[in-house]
């Protein structure tokens, strides 16, 4: 009987430990989301402080190096963000009213049609105000992670001079088995994605701050920014940043320009998820359409917009785990896309972090 229930009671012990952690993590967001943003940040840039060590300088210098850089992108990115959210804020009455003469002019158009829609049920179906005010607090959101940027710093340093003498460690407390030979290749394949994802995304936010610039829609540098840090989200990431500047080019310029402003987002998006990104990270990471939904879904429910930015490498580093341990590989399979399946894991690492030539 016990054997029979056995089977039963370890999927209500995971069940139950499972949901125990993922509260957990919800209830420590704010303590999780700026260490968790740190590493994000770290494993960006160590592969920069790596080719610095390369030529030979010494890793005091080369962090410090690091640093400034991460210190010096950081400081741009509050200005940008701060001072746009500011106007932004300042000239929202003025985008609401012109949103709101825009509403009142649909509504006439519908009702000479014959589409009768009652002021009070047309007010409470489409608010402009509330429309600009959603937009201004989301802007505000990105500015909030900027409060816990001494955090993040201190953290990024302690993670970056761990990760000079860890390779000794592991050296000293394992040998030279393939545990060793396991982690290059298990950081290898996220520094690969990311150093790669960190390109494409950069890429991205240029074209569409050009693109925007050219059609003269208002914070043109600040929709570029939001569409670099919003292509990390897989999916929804890019259409999600493509709102806001559509939404301001047809209050600002007009129907015209918002459909250039909407035709920018889908031709850079298209080209640079279906043509630049398979031919830069080749196979990719094998996860399943379905992993990554949930996944974004999971992990933006848990960690806030932060988690959402996260959930890929969150979910790859989870991934490439369990498929790394012989009681847990089933999961790791089940985890991805199923197109090839190696009878190494290992192989299936090396191969993710070498785009295609």
């Amino acid at each position: 009987m016990n054997e029979q229930t056995s089977p039963f009671s370890r999927f209500l012990v995971v069940a139950a430990a499972f949901v125990i952690v993922v509260s957990g993590l919800k209830m420590a967001g704010p303590l999780l989301v700026p260490f968790l943003l740190a590493v994000f940040i770290a494993m960006i840039v160590s592969p920069v402080l790596g080719w610095l060590k390369g030529l030979r300088i010494p890793s005091g210098i080369a962090i410090f190096l690091v640093i400034s850089l991460v210190l010096a992108v950081g400081i741009i990115l509050a200005a940008v963000i701060g001072s746009s959210v500011d106007d932004f804020r300042q000239d929202s009455p003025v985008y609401a009213a012109k949103l709101s003469i825009m509403s009142e002019n649909i509504q006439q158009w519908l009702s000479a049609r014959g589409v009768t829609i009652g002021a009070e049920q047309w007010s409470s179906s489409f608010d402009p105000g509330a429309v600009m005010g959603i937009v201004g607090s989301t802007l505000a959101s990105f500015g909030n992670v900027m409060t816990n940027t001494l955090m993040i710093l201190l953290t990024v340093i302690f993670i970056l001079a761990e990760n000079v003498s860890f390779g000794e460690k592991l050296r000293s407390a394992r040998g030279s088995g393939d545990s060793q030979e396991w982690l290059r290749k298990f950081s290898g394949s996220v520094h690969s994605y990311l150093a790669i994802k960190a390109a494409i995304s950069f890429l991205t936010g240029l074209i569409i701050f050009v693109w925007l610039s050219i059609l003269g829609v208002d914070y043109a540098i600040l929709w570029g920014l939001i569409a670099f840090l919003l292509n990390f989200i897989p999916t929804v990431g890019s259409f999600i940043a493509a709102v806001p500047a559509v939404l301001l080019a047809l209050v600002q310029l007009g129907p015209f320009e918002a459909g250039l402003t909407l035709m920018g987002f889908v031709a850079v998006n298209l080209i640079m998820g279906n043509v630049v990104e398979p031919r830069w990270m080749g196979r990719g990471l094998n996860l399943s359409p379905l992993v990554v939904f949930v996944s974004l879904v999971l992990w933006g429910w848990v960690l806030g917009p932060v988690g959402m930015l996260l959930s890929i490498p969150l979910t790859i580093m989870l991934k490439i785990a369990l498929e790394n341990q012989a009681e847990t590989r089933w999961i790791g399979v089940m985890l991805g896309a199923g197109k090839r399946i190696n009878a190494d894991p290992s192989a299936e690492v090396q191969s993710t972090s070498e785009p295609d030539a």
